[in-house]
Order: C-alpha cells, then sequence, then structure tokens
C-alpha cells in the first residue's frame, strides 16, 4: 500500500492518522525538493520514530515508489498537504492504473496559513510560482498571472522556488513586474508560517528588502481589500 502523507507545516505538524500509518511502513520517504524545510530530517525522525529515506524529483516521478508498494506499505511524506504539486497527483493517478492500494492523508498547507493575513480566502485567484532565475533562463511569465488576477481584484499567491534567497527573489519581483508592465505598492510577505518563526510583514518593496527573511517564504499581492482586510494588514 502507498500512503501519501502530509506533514503540515512544523516539525509537529503531522496528524496522528500520518503517525499511525508511519508505523505501519517497511520505507518511509520524504519528498524534499519542492520546498525549503524550515526543520532537518533528523528532527523530523525523532517525531515519527522511523528512518527517513531522502526522495529526489527523479525518484518520485518514476515509477520506484508505486513498485516497491505493491509489495509493502511505504509511505511518502510531503511537506504541508500531499496533492498540491502534479508530481503527487500522478502518483495517485498511478496507482489506480496498476490497482494498488492508496491512502492520502492530508495536512495543513499554506493555502490554510495566509488566512492569518487578514486576507480573504476565497478572494484569492490563481497561484503562481516564482522559478530561480538561471544565467540563461530568466522567465517572467509568474506575473501574467498575477496581471490576470489583477483584472478581477483578486490576491495573487506567489509560491517561491527552492533555493530562492529573498534579496533576490525581491529583485527578481521588482524585474517581472517592470517588464509585465505592472505596479507593485505594498506587498505581503509570509514567511514560515505555521513555526514558531512565523512572521507576517506588509510593506513596500524599499523596506522588505532590508528585512531578513528565511525560508519557506510567499509573497502576496493583493487585490482590491474589503474595509476589514485594510485593517488586519494594518496590523502587520
Amino acid at each position: 500500500m502507498l500512503y501519501l502523507i502530509g506533514l503540515g507545516l512544523n516539525k509537529k505538524g503531522i496528524s496522528q492518522e500520518g503517525i499511525e500509518a508511519v508505523k505501519k511502513c517497511k520505507k518511509v520517504y520524504l519528498e524534499n525538493y519542492t520546498v525549503d524545510f524550515p526543520y532537518t530530517s533528523a528532527e523530523l525522525e525523532k517525531v515519527i520514530k522511523k528512518k527517513i529515506i531522502p526522495a529526489d524529483r527523479s525518484f518520485v516521478e518514476s515509477d520506484g515508489l508505486v513498485k516497491e508498494a505493491k509489495k509493502e506499505n511505504v509511505a511518502l511524506l510531503i511537506y504541508g498537504s500531499p496533492l498540491t504539486a502534479t508530481t503527487h497527483i500522478s502518483l495517485v493517478k498511478e496507482a489506480r492504473e496498476k490497482k494498488i492500494k492508496y491512502k492520502i492523508i492530508y495536512g495543513a498547507s499554506v493555502f490554510d496559513a495566509i488566512a492569518e493575513t487578514g486576507l480573504q480566502i476565497y478572494k484569492f485567484g490563481k497561484i503562481t510560482s516564482m522559478p530561480k532565475w538561471q544565467e540563461n533562463y530568466k522567465p517572467t511569465s509568474f506575473m501574467e498571472i498575477v496581471k490576470e488576477n489583477q483584472k478581477i481584484n483578486a490576491h495573487s499567491l506567489i509560491l517561491i522556488d527552492i533555493g530562492l534567497k529573498f534579496g533576490d527573489a525581491i529583485e527578481e519581483l521588482k524585474k517581472s513586474a517592470e517588464q509585465n508592465k505592472i505596479s507593485l505598492g505594498k506587498i505581503i510577505v509570509c514567511s514560515g508560517l505555521g513555526t514558531k518563526y512565523s512572521k507576517i510583514f506588509y510593506d513596500n518593496l524599499s523596506k522588505l528588502e532590508k528585512k531578513k527573511i528565511k525560508s519557506p517564504y510567499c509573497f502576496i499581492i493583493s487585490g482590491k481589500l474589503h474595509f476589514i482586510e485594510k485593517e488586519m494588514l494594518s496590523k502587520f
């Protein structure tokens, strides 16, 4: 059987159901390529009391997990909630096609935690991701989603690629906004949501770029604000 288990947002965020499932598993893998973890594998091992095997993209996207799940109980631990990445939905599809039992155990994710900003969840538009720029690869298309959201006065959540430092992300955001003719006023930065290091900032880029922000973090560009949203944001 294949278990896809959401870890929530901190090292103790895994549910009791998740802990019980891990106990049944011969192998426990940790997906390590979609987010910068706010804790170490060793800290997580102490919580689940099992040895963790790192799983990179090539392994998760191969048929290795599903093959193993045909013979024994196998778990894939995923930061946040287990089905937010397309890769993980593909695992479910593959398990169904090969008639292998699977179970999804959900956990809290950034999509829950951003409500702490005071922004109303139903007013968010399409979610987009900021890639880490390379020397010859500097896409700005993620800002096209922001532009689409702004047309309907929706908020935009921008997830950040693994390994992208905050200072570089701010610079990338500025250049991408300029290229797409988007005017950026105050934006929201959420860092370490759901952990004891959780911080939320609401300010202009010139002030935000001076902050020392740890991963994982995300950006939110707000759409039209309700007066209650304005009141909540003013506290940050």
